[in-house]
């Protein structure tokens, strides 16, 4: 088998073999296909699509070309959620706790933050003590005992979709949904969890800018889940303005917190509550409506803000800082950003507030760099308020006052006002079963 007779055969519109797709990865992962060939066949892959097939195989080779968890040990059914990614997206922090509430098990892998993007794992780490590294014994142990563990990805998940994305980043092949299908999956049928939920961020702050291309790529993603075996299902949810009001690691831990007392942005528990009742569906809990009442009442009742306190302290953190948020460190310096004229908001470019998040130190432009986790952003006013000209559009938080400027300015840009108030937009468009 010959890799340039695949780069010809994907070129001329062919459908690749299952044989010659596992060759095709097997080389990207020993080094035997040089970076030009896997370039190549990416650009080909971009022009010429897959089918369901052949996307599907790509997937379970890309999940095969690594290490792969063993969860027979953790007693009953494992649910997990993913995100495509969105700014003030902290989703993971009250739905893990709410379904692990009716021992359903989640025993969560999650990632950092990179660009305007923000990580779980940033998140937890901005409360004193929480450890996001934990032995494998561990890791299952505290996942049978309280029924929910949230850890860093440290094991060497699908090492060909590494060096494959390495690639795609610098051959602008990027966004292709064969590609982006199997990178997404391929990492996350690694872990052996028995359903996933995943929740496919839609609008100017996720990856996929447009409704159609979200509902093509969840459709796809539901395939391959599905032809893997997993209960799996999608939620396309709207990122086209950030969700809640909090935007940055220790600001969202709160406003998580407070969703989970009850006190949450309207936005936020809704969408939580929905994410919630589907993994609670597929963990046969009933209907996704009264699955979602479950969700609801371990709200009211505090049991899914119990087992939050319970798996933070598990983990080392200082739950006391959950009991009381005001315990969590506060930034040195804060900054108003004032509106430039009286109107409505008629739109917020969720991924420009990222950006300004991280002008304000809150994120990492390089795997590298340091976080500051108390920077942010708490918004106070969001797309169809009114604002009067001077009055307080959002604070940022920063130990750096020399980053106030440039981030407003940023935020300011990104924020687009009018004299009518704009129409409504869903929170999800749709649900791919």
């Amino acid at each position: 088998m010959r890799m340039y007779d695949i780069i010809k055969k994907k070129r001329d519109g062919g459908e690749l073999t299952t044989e010659e797709i596992g060759f095709f990865i097997r080389g990207v992962t020993d080094g035997s296909i040089p970076d030009y060939q896997i370039s190549a066949l990416c650009m080909a892959i971009y022009f010429q699509g897959m089918t369901v097939r052949e996307t599907c195989d790509l997937t379970y080779a890309v999940r095969d070309s690594g290490e792969k968890l063993n969860f027979s040990a953790i007693r009953g059914i494992r649910v997990d959620k993913h995100s495509t990614g969105g700014v003030g997206d902290k989703t993971s922090l009250v739905v893990a706790p709410i379904v692990a509430s009716y021992g359903v098990k989640v025993a969560k892998m999650s990632g950092r933050g990179l660009g305007h993007t923000g990580g779980t794992v940033d998140k937890l780490e901005a409360i004193p003590g929480f450890a996001t590294t934990l032995s494998d014994e561990a890791f299952v142990r505290q996942v049978n005992e309280i029924g929910l563990a949230i850890v860093g990805q440290s094991r060497q998940f699908a090492p060909a979709d590494k060096k494959l994305y390495a690639l795609r980043d610098v051959t602008a092949t990027v966004d292709s949904m064969p590609l982006i299908a199997s990178s997404i999956m391929g990492k996350k049928l690694a872990a052996d969890d028995d359903c996933i939920v995943l929740d496919v961020k839609t609008g100017s702050g996720s990856f996929m800018k447009s409704t159609e291309e979200s509902k093509a790529l969840a459709r796809l993603m539901v395939d391959i889940g599905k032809g893997a075996g997993k209960k799996t299902v999608a939620l396309i949810t709207n990122m086209d303005r950030p969700l809640g009001y909090a935007i940055g690691n220790s600001l969202e831990v709160i406003e998580a917190v407070e969703t989970l007392k009850g006190r949450g942005p309207e936005d936020f528990t809704e969408v939580c509550l929905t994410l919630a009742a589907y993994m609670l569906s597929l963990a046969d809990m009933g209907t996704p409506e009264e699955a979602k009442a479950l969700a609801r009442k371990a709200i009211e009742n505090g049991s899914a803000l119990r087992k939050f306190m319970e798996t933070v302290a598990a983990q080392g953190g200082d739950a006391s800082c959950i009991a009381d948020t005001e315990k969590f460190a506060k930034a040195q310096y804060s900054y108003p950003v004032l509106c430039p004229v009286s109107g409505y908001i008629l739109r917020a470019d969720a991924e420009q507030y990222g950006l300004s998040s991280l002008a304000l130190g809150a994120g990492r432009n390089k795997v590298e760099d340091a976080i500051d986790y108390s920077a942010g952003i708490l918004l106070k006013k969001k797309t169809g308020d009114f604002v009067e000209k001077g009055e307080p559009v959002a604070y940022l938080f920063s130990n750096d006052p020399s980053r106030f400027e440039n981030a407003a300015q940023i935020l300011l840009s990104a924020t687009t006002f009018g004299p009518t108030m704009p129409e409504d937009e869903p929170l999800i468009y749709d649900i791919i079963a």
